[in-house]
């Protein structure tokens, strides 16, 4: 029988559910209990309920840490159930915790304020970060402010965190380390741009390299130096200067201090090589240097280091057009070039690559003068004439007209294929112009050369050949076009078109003569190269006009019949 000075559990229990509402109305509370023992790893806690509760004692430790618990230590603890199946009170000590860690990181990121807590797990996608007693996800890309390979120096160390996002009811809280970083190293860069000024010359060490450039850290602020910075010589990739971790020294050469930017130069402390470039590479000077890059418009070789001039594409070669640089020059080759210009301000020196050899079209000039005979291949054929390759890499051209006598157009195109390798004269030759004339028909038998002699005789001057006579030729060669006749056996040769074979249609036909025929043909004039030009039709139309006159007119009744009868016998009695 309990009595008012020694109450019973019962007596203790019915005081409890007049001051708390029941037992029952314990649960999903927060209350204070009084560690009565310590079994094995279970802390046994008494809340004033008719049973005690157990809580693990990994409960009551810090991660990575022991629990440092003792009988009579006074613990909140968090009432799950009054009683279970055992009669025991179900408590939480990671519960009561969260419970109080939620209450305070609410009020925390009402403020935006920093919170503390450990790094303790890995997931998926990042962290399980403990915030005294609230479990909060560290996503991967919030670790650091650059990609962290190794997290395990970082974990089970208590550090600062921003909270992003939290859900009590979801129980999704969500935090970064990377903004407590950034906002650190703001306050460290505001306070360090300060102090710099530009011009300024610094020791930095290199912390990464791109392909633009590399990042050099200042002392708690990183600085670009642009791959155009680093030297005055033309480097490829930023890594052919620099290694991760060299120390280097620098100008500051430009402070952004809205942006925080700062641009970093390393050639702006050696000599310029520009200084003097006038004097050093005077204008027709002879160099040699080393080809550094090809592009499309041209070459750039390097003089010394720093300096690199641009041979343009049509300063390359004198025969090579429209070829890429690259088939005539390339990467690394050393070359001997000509000052062509230079200009300091703009940092610029044209060069000229076939001008440190000689002019292949003066050479040929030299080799070969006018009237001289030279051999080469039809290398193309045009709609005016045949191109033939000459001695270095040159070409002449032999215009339609001077292919062949007594044929032009495409007639004398199709004389000469693709290939053949043919003679010609020299006619003309222009250097600066690198135009070369040729004449093939000029080496036929009788025709005047480019000096005005005759390569089989006399001229056509010299031979007595006046126009207008009438004169025995010989047949030497027919052509579908007309005939090749020569005067006399060593005369002038001259052509008579097919036209010119006869008044008729039906005698306008080359295949009824034979090499070898003589007939007479009067002189219709010359070439321009005096060689002369015959025609049957043209002597054929005079002796009538003559007959006419000697012998009446056609008014007097006589046909024209009976008039070139009796011209025809008056000549032969004259003969007799």
């Amino acid at each position: 029988m309990a009595t008012q000075a020694h109450p019973t559990r019962d007596d203790f229990a019915a005081m409890l559910d007049e001051q708390f509402g029941g037992a029952d109305s314990f649960e999903g509370r927060v209350v204070k209990g009084t560690v009565t023992g310590i079994e094995n790893d279970l802390a046994v806690i008494d809340v004033g309920l008719k049973s005690e509760g157990r809580v693990p004692l990994r409960e009551f430790a810090a991660p990575g840490q022991k629990a440092d618990l003792k009988v009579g230590d006074e613990v909140e603890v968090y009432v799950d159930r009054v009683e279970n199946i055992h009669g025991e009170a179900m408590l939480s000590r990671d519960r009561a915790r969260r419970e109080a860690a939620w209450d305070k990181l609410e009020t925390e990121f009402a403020k935006t304020a920093r919170v503390e807590g450990t790094i303790f797990g890995r997931v998926k996608g990042g962290f399980t970060v403990d915030l005294n007693g609230a479990v909060a996800f560290l996503p991967g890309s919030q670790v650091d402010i650059r990609p962290v390979r190794d997290v395990t120096p970082l974990m089970d160390i208590p550090q600062p965190f921003q909270i992003l996002k939290m859900d009590r009811k979801r129980g999704n809280i969500v935090v970064s380390r990377r903004a407590i970083l950034e906002e650190t190293r703001a306050e460290q860069r505001s306070g360090l741009i300060l102090s710099l000024a530009e011009g300024q010359i610094i020791d930095g060490v290199v912390k990464n390299i791109t392909d633009y450039g590399a990042f050099v850290d200042l002392g708690g602020i990183d600085g670009l130096l642009h791959v155009t910075d680093l030297s005055y010589k033309r480097v490829g990739h930023p890594s052919e200067v620099l290694n991760i971790g060299d120390v280097v020294k620098v100008q500051i050469i430009r402070i952004n201090k809205d942006t925080q930017r700062i641009s970093l130069g390393m050639k702006q402390l050696e000599s310029d090589p520009w200084d003097g470039a006038m004097v050093k590479y005077p204008i027709g000077a002879k160099l040699s240097g080393r080809v550094t890059n090809i592009t499309e418009y041209g070459a750039f070789v390097e003089l010394e280091a720093g300096i690199e001039g641009l041979v343009h594409v049509s300063e390359m070669s004198w025969t090579k057009k429209n070829v890429h640089p690259g088939k005539i020059v390339s990467t690394s080759q050393e070359v001997d070039v000509i000052v062509l210009e230079v200009d300091s301000e703009k940092r610029r020196i044209s060069l000229g690559l076939k001008q440190a050899i000689s002019n292949p079209w003066e050479a040929f000039a030299e080799a070969h003068p006018i009237g001289s005979t030279v051999e080469g291949e039809v290398k193309n054929a045009t709609e005016f004439g045949l191109f033939i390759g000459l001695d270095n890499d040159v070409d002449g051209m032999v215009h339609m007209s001077d292919i062949a006598w007594g044929v032009s157009g495409e007639d004398a195109l199709n004389l000469h294929r693709k290939g053949e390798t043919v003679q010609a004269i020299v006619l003309d030759i222009d250097a600066e112009k690198e135009r070369i004339s040729l004449g093939m028909k000029q080496l036929e038998r009788g025709a005047p050369a480019a000096g005005g002699v005759a390569t089989g005789g006399t001229t056509a001057a010299a031979s007595g050949l006046n126009k207008n006579a009438v004169v025995t030729v010989t047949v030497l060669e027919v052509r579908d076009a007309g005939l090749e006749v020569q005067v006399g056996d060593d005369g002038a040769t001259g052509f008579i078109k097919r036209t010119d074979l006869g008044r008729d249609r039906d005698e306008q036909r080359p295949e009824r003569f034979q090499v070898a025929q003589k007939f007479d043909a009067m002189v219709t004039g010359f070439d321009r190269s005096k060689k002369p030009t015959f025609s049957i039709k043209a002597m054929q139309i005079s002796e009538e006009k003559q007959a006419v006159a000697q012998y009446g007119s056609s008014d007097s009744g006589a046909s024209l019949g009976d008039i070139l009868g009796a011209a025809l016998k008056a000549q032969n009695e004259d003969k007799k």
